[in-house]
């Protein structure tokens, strides 16, 4: 299959476009841990200590999710270049390896969006852990 020079460009807004929102989580987590941590010296309790080791993760992810994306967009720049100087097969290749690495790119994001979800559950269950307290005592 051949394909032209504009088709490794199309991938370039998506790429970008994903690499600010993964930005935009690295500073939501960053956020979290700089307000969990004044929270955790004041308190050390297992939900907070559980939330901290999923940020922990979901930190990891999105560092991943960013570095198989700029190796995407470094793969589509390589493979407009090799298609510019007419190299049809290894253009074609590199292209190929910038939609493998954007795949898995997503797919890492994909998991951390369900590790959010987790971390909202330690949030829903110390609330619900204070509901139950007051009500406990008639409030």
């Amino acid at each position: 299959m051949e394909i032209s020079l504009t088709t490794p460009a199309m991938l370039f807004p998506t790429v970008s476009l994903l690499l600010i929102a993964y930005t935009t989580r690295f500073l939501a987590i960053a956020n979290l841990i700089r307000g969990l941590k004044m929270k955790y010296q004041h308190e050390k309790t297992a939900n907070l200590i559980s939330q901290i080791s999923n940020l922990r993760i979901r930190l990891t992810l999105i560092r991943n999710m960013q570095a198989f994306g700029i190796a995407a967009l470094f793969c589509t720049t390589f493979s407009i270049a090799l298609l510019f100087f007419d190299k049809q097969s290894a253009g074609n290749f590199a292209f190929g390896i910038a939609l493998l690495l954007l795949l898995i790119s997503l797919a890492i994001s994909f998991r951390e969006i369900l590790m959010s979800g987790g971390a909202l559950k330690y949030e829903l269950l110390e609330m619900e852990e204070e509901l139950s307290k007051a009500e406990e005592k008639g409030v």
